[in-house]
């Protein structure tokens, strides 16, 4: 087999691997030996069919196996010699299309390489941490936030018309064509008027009515109604107004405390404090590594392979032109040109990308089973009742597994350089970080 290089230019390889027809023959014979005391043909016993036999029954497909391997063979021992790393798959061509058998096996390949990433010393990376505690003022607007959550409804006064978001009372009978239906009835049914819970047009008739009241509502069921024999029909509902309730916010006290699992007031306060300060620090985070992506974008200078900004630029286009046009779904659109400022940030990402994945693989940092378990499992939980079904997918899928081990890996490499370069704490103030977290939406926008 003859490897000879045909381009070398910049991080462009280009090679031409020709396979002797002796070469190739061989490794036929040896793949038909390996197979023969498998092999059962009429006429003959089970790994006795002569070798001449298989050769003109198997020949062809074990040759195609041949070439294949021998290629593969090829590419590898030239990558682990060379130490390249391609960008993308490799582009192969066989070069003589008039093959046939006896022919050397003539193949053109090509492929950009991925660049000699640079040292950066982490220790001139320095980062400020805006550390924020949660005040007084904060903890009490979150308590009031969740006594509203946790409403009650008390009875409006003797007399009183209920209003949207009132919780009205209610006995009901529903009936099509004049006929009660199988669960179309209930007492003492409590109704938020404006929940959305019934069907269409069902709370709105329920509006400006008092206790005592007989309301006759009628609406239509949907086309798509889930019981079939119900689907499409006009009904009524013979309802009879029992309590009018307005909403209240609880009370911020020690049973509101123990309505979130708290033992009191002063626990619940201490777990929202807890909250909302790593909440701080999630978004202080997020500023320092905005930070420092900045910083190591300006030390990191490499060439890119042009294979990969072309395909992150053409993603960023694609991506921010759905953006634009939410309502067109799938593919079917006009083509979708990458402009220079596509390209700018396709740059930055790429090198960010590269950068990030050699100190990750220079020290060794992996993402574990069980990391990628907890991520599974948190992304799962948009999917209720649907858990299982959701966990095993990802598990039969490589891209969406590589999808959703990258994030991790890229915040584990983000983590290890956090130690290493020099990092000063700033207490501040929350408006203060929040026009830090401002600031970064306005420059991803």
């Amino acid at each position: 087999m003859q490897v000879t290089e045909t381009l070398n230019e910049g991080l462009k390889r280009g090679y031409k691997i020709v396979v002797a027809a002796s070469e190739l023959d061989e490794k036929v014979n040896e793949k038909l030996v390996e197979a023969q005391p498998d092999v059962e043909m009429k006429g003959f016993r089970k790994g006795k069919v002569p070798l001449a036999l298989l050769k003109k029954q198997f020949g062809d497909r074990v040759m195609g196996e041949a070439m294949q391997e021998s290629i593969d063979g090829a590419m590898s021992k030239h990558f682990e010699e060379s130490g390249d790393r391609p960008a993308m798959q490799p582009e192969m061509k066989m070069t003589n299309e008039d093959w046939k058998a006896g022919d050397d096996v003539e193949v053109e390949v090509s492929y950009e390489a991925l660049p000699d990433i640079p040292e950066i010393d982490l220790k001139k990376v320095k980062l400020e941490k805006m550390l924020v505690k949660a005040d007084k003022k904060e903890v009490e607007e979150a308590l009031k936030s969740l006594a509203e959550n946790a409403q009650n409804f008390e009875d409006r006064k003797k007399g009183s018309k209920s209003k949207d978001g009132d919780q009205v009372v209610i006995d009901f009978l529903g009936k099509v064509e004049g006929e009660a239906f199988d669960g179309g009835a209930a007492e003492d049914y409590p109704l938020v008027l404006g929940s959305n819970s019934f069907i269409p047009g069902f709370e709105a008739q329920l509006v400006g009515a008092k206790v005592g009241d007989d309301v006759e509502v009628k609406v239509d069921f949907p086309a798509e109604y889930q019981a079939e024999n119900l689907a499409g029909k006009a009904a009524v509902f013979e309802c009879k107004i029992k309590a009018v309730k307005a909403p209240a916010a609880a009370e911020i006290n020690d049973d509101l405390a123990k309505q979130f699992g708290a033992e009191g007031l002063d626990e619940l306060k201490g777990q929202v404090s807890e909250r909302l300060e790593a909440e701080f620090a999630g978004a202080s985070r997020a500023v320092m590594k905005r930070k420092l992506l900045d910083q190591l974008d300006g030390l990191a200078k490499f060439d890119l392979p042009p294979s990969l900004v072309d395909a992150e630029a053409g993603q960023i286009a694609h991506q921010l032109w759905h953006e634009e046009n939410p309502d067109v779904e799938g593919h079917d659109h006009p083509e979708i040109e990458a402009t220079d400022e596509h390209k700018t940030l396709a740059e930055r990402r790429v090198r960010l990308g590269l950068l990030l994945a050699e100190m990750g693989r220079k020290n060794e940092i992996e993402v574990t089973d069980a990391e990628m378990t907890q991520a599974i499992m948190n992304q799962a939980r948009q999917y209720p009742g649907q858990e299982r079904q959701f966990f095993e997918f990802v598990q039969q899928n490589a891209q969406m597994q590589q999808q959703m081990r990258a994030p991790i890996f890229e915040d584990k490499v983000v983590d290890y350089i956090f130690e290493l370069a020099e990092v000063k704490e700033k207490t501040v103030k929350k408006d203060d970080l929040e026009k830090a977290v401002e600031a970064l939406e306005e420059d991803a926008a």
